[in-house]
């Protein structure tokens, strides 16, 4: 029974929603970035169950400034996940888990290890809060990793560059369908502290739940996610905007970048094999937040290097 709730995507109250569901989709994703140099990098893997097999789609985003902006991908055609923890590998394309990735693929080579930081704190839910019960929602979301040190040397189209000293994040997502439009936002590099934020939504066919995570220390995470709290979006090209307010904690985060800025990354088609380019993410955008406990400001952070993304349908912008 407990196999059968979890391939609905839902997870039960304090297990691990990083390990393997059994579900259609299973997106992973990390990003490292590098303050000094404002290299920003990203890897995602959508692992897919299809009627003809397993397979996977792996893409790396590479972001070193105007004019220097990459994007490699290729479909896998195998796949294994970890039903008991964070572990997927991509034939020979991609290894990860929770203590690091390794990625081959084209012109991309990668070795990351990953030092926690700010660690997911043990609650008995996830990211999403009380909708992680909920068996049966197009996608769900969680922030396994809101901010870790990385290790480690990328070598992309001829460059090397050392990971020594970078940032990094790693969430998942997972679901049966992607929603026609979503947005998500993510940023660590917020100044002195080591704190991180991320946010992530859709739209439904009724409403549009947001949900917003922001890690100020170890073992202090505010999770602000409906119904728990009321949380207003606003999304269009190169704005961002979430308003939550909880029993406690209000945030306020205003996000922006230049429309034609953004990397169009790949989406997976999960029956068909092949993907699709609908996320429209920008690698280093501009985000301020806004932390208050009552009317005292609790804590406020901006950066330079957000990640940004809306994700449209076919003919959307």
């Amino acid at each position: 029974m407990l196999r059968a709730y979890r391939r609905m995507g839902a997870d039960p109250p304090w297990s691990d929603p990083a390990a393997a569901h059994g579900i259609g989709m299973e997106g992973y994703y990390w990003r490292f970035t590098d303050a000094a140099t404002r290299r920003v990098v990203v890897v995602l893997c959508g692992a897919c169950r299809a009627p003809g097999g397993a397979w996977a789609l792996v893409a790396v985003a590479t972001d070193a400034g105007p004019g220097a902006r990459r994007v490699h991908q290729a479909i896998v055609p195998e796949c294994r996940l970890d039903p008991g923890r964070l572990g997927v590998e991509a034939g020979d394309v991609l290894r990860a888990d929770e203590r690091g990735l390794r990625v081959r693929l084209g012109g991309v080579a990668l070795e990351a290890a990953l030092e926690v930081v700010l660690p997911w704190p043990r609650r008995w839910l996830g990211g999403l809060g009380p909708a992680q019960l909920v068996p049966g929602l197009g996608q769900y979301w969680h922030p396994h990793l809101p901010l870790a040190a990385a290790r480690g040397v990328l070598e992309v189209d001829g460059e090397t560059w050392s990971l020594d000293g970078w940032r990094a994040y790693a969430e998942k997502n997972w679901g049966s369908r992607f929603a026609g439009h979503w947005w998500w936002g993510q940023a660590h590099d917020l100044g002195a502290d080591a704190a991180s934020v991320a946010f992530a939504g859709g739209r439904l066919v009724v409403g549009a739940p947001t949900a917003l995570v922001v890690a100020l220390e170890p073992g202090r995470v505010l999770r602000l996610a409906p119904p728990l709290a009321h949380v207003v979006t606003a999304s269009a090209p190169g704005r961002w905007r979430v308003r939550a307010r909880g029993p406690v904690h209000e945030v306020e985060l205003e996000a922006e970048a230049e429309p034609g800025a953004a990397h169009v990354l790949p989406v997976p088609v999960v029956a068909e094999r092949r993907a699709v380019a609908r996320s429209h993410q920008h690698l280093a955008g501009r985000l301020a937040v806004v932390v208050r406990r009552g009317r005292r400001v609790l804590w406020r952070g901006e950066t330079e290097l957000a990640g940004l993304e809306r994700g449209t349908p076919l003919d959307g912008c």
